[in-house]
């Protein structure tokens, strides 16, 4: 409730009397095959900051259609086929429809996203989307991670 802007923390700290930040964590980082940044958000706070605050507004946004997910962002204002489809299935293996098979995933420049005004975090609409179709896929996922 309190990372959702609802409640307000009352931590602070005992000695200067500052209010403790808590860190936010990095989304994790994948290469596509052709050496093309990916990035996903693991969490709504990660999703908003990703879309909305670093990524550049020509970088392509990929999230599993009308179901929970993960925002994931190519720093790629012209990303291949190839790369389109990678950055699909790791939207589709980092949500809700991690189990199905043909998962729709759309995916728009980040320019055409918005935040409604008073939405929790990571909520997100957008317009003139496409739609691709992909099958995750556990292993293929792992060999595109840079961990």
């Amino acid at each position: 409730m309190q990372q959702g802007g609802y409640l307000r923390d009352h931590e602070h700290n005992q000695r200067s009397g500052k209010k403790k930040r808590r860190q936010v964590s990095k989304p994790e980082v994948f290469a596509a095959s052709d050496g093309t940044k990916i990035e996903v958000g693991k969490n709504n706070l990660q999703n908003e900051k990703l879309t909305l605050h670093s990524a550049a507004k020509t970088d392509i946004w990929l999230h599993v259609k009308n179901m929970p997910g993960s925002h994931v962002i190519i720093h790629n204002p012209a990303p291949t086929d190839q790369t389109l489809l990678e950055a699909a299935n790791i939207a589709a293996y980092y949500s809700k429809a991690r189990q199905s098979s043909s998962v729709p995933v759309d995916y728009v420049q980040v320019k055409k996203i918005r935040k409604p005004n008073g939405a929790k975090p990571g909520y997100v609409i957008y317009e003139g989307q496409k739609t691709l179709f992909v099958t995750p896929d556990r292993a293929f996922v792992e060999k595109l991670s840079t961990k």
